[in-house]
């Protein structure tokens, strides 16, 4: 007997190689992708601007990094002694407007770099509404009614709250991924909708917004022949079905969840021989994470110079394949 329902998923027809750069950009469910590829020593770059939620963040941040325009004082803002960007996550805010431009800027051009070559962009949208900015707002910003990425827990009264149209969805998309092939023509897309639930929207909102964020994106998919979808929303709401296997907020999927969704991910979207190279490379982190109780003993020495010895071979056979800094921890004496 079956106790969970099995959805048919098809293996990309050019699946992600070690060789291929990849940008990963959107919601948080896009960092525990971009982690799992990051730790295996996939050559990724994961949210330059820190985690969006709405295709339009998106497709402006993608947009500014094609463009690779600087920001000045003039984008910025500040709220509670210190300076922000609305386009950028917290995590690049700081009390001086100087060296949040600095960390800002110096990310907008690592990304423009790296886009420029990437072979696969996955995108994870997490919601359909937009938040705008009022004339409440315009003595932090004069900006009056721009889209923003990021609230950083300004008023509320700063912002009138949007659920974007399927059709608008599909417009911005579609307009953003024009420039980009035209940018570097050989990228590929990869599409999820993440299943962290947003619940502060309200359960029927919830699902509205996700459904718009479906159909907008399944209609790029079928339009074009670069353009995939990988179905993590599905795997967790729809195959795993369950509480359990959501955190205790109920909103965000556990580590089994994620898991799950991962291992999916590697056997449908990432190539077989790939995958092996992975275990291999799996084994090398386990191996750099373990903490001897005994560090100056011979046995010590061995585990370290047999590691250092794996690795040179891996590198020797897989010359792509970065790991430097596992050779030189492996080579310490």
């Amino acid at each position: 007997m079956d106790f969970i329902l099995d959805i048919a998923l098809e293996k990309l027809p050019e699946p992600i190689r070690y060789q291929d750069q990849i940008m990963l950009i959107g919601s948080c469910f896009t960092e525990h992708i971009g982690n799992a590829l990051g730790e295996l020593k996939f050559p990724v770059l994961q949210n330059p601007n820190g985690i969006l939620f709405g295709p339009d963040s998106v497709c402006r941040s993608l947009d500014w990094y094609m463009d690779n325009g600087e920001l000045t004082t003039a984008d910025l803002f500040q709220l509670n002694e210190v300076w922000h960007s609305w386009m950028h996550h917290s995590r690049f805010s700081h009390t001086n407007p100087e060296q949040a431009l600095a960390g800002m800027n110096q990310s907008r051009q690592t990304a423009h770099d790296f886009l420029k070559q990437a072979g696969w962009l996955i995108i994870t949208l997490g919601s359909s509404y937009t938040y705008r900015l009022t004339g409440a707002a315009n003595r932090a910003s004069s900006s009056l009614h721009a889209a923003v990425a990021n609230c950083h827990r300004a008023p509320s009264a700063w912002f009138d709250k949007e659920m974007l149209e399927i059709q608008e969805i599909s417009r911005l998309l579609t307009g953003t991924i024009t420039r980009l092939r035209q940018f570097n023509p050989s990228i590929k897309l990869l599409f999820t909708i993440s299943p962290v639930r947003h619940i502060r929207d309200g359960v029927v909102e919830n699902n509205r917004s996700k459904a718009r964020l479906i159909e907008a994106v399944h209609q790029l998919v079928s339009a074009h022949d670069f353009i995939y979808y990988f179905p993590a929303y599905e795997l967790v709401i729809d195959v795993l079905r369950d509480y359990r296997f959501y955190d205790i907020d109920l909103v965000h999927p556990n580590y089994a969840a994620t898991e799950f969704v991962l291992e999916k991910f590697g056997h449908y979207c990432i190539e077989e021989e790939t995958r092996l190279l992975m275990q291999e490379v799996k084994k090398i982190m386990i191996a750099r994470r373990h903490k001897p109780f005994q560090p100056d003993t011979n046995a010590h020495r061995k585990f370290l110079a047999d590691h250092a010895e794996k690795v040179k071979v891996l590198m020797e056979k897989y010359p792509f394949l970065d790991l430097r800094e596992e050779r030189e921890y492996f080579s310490r004496e």
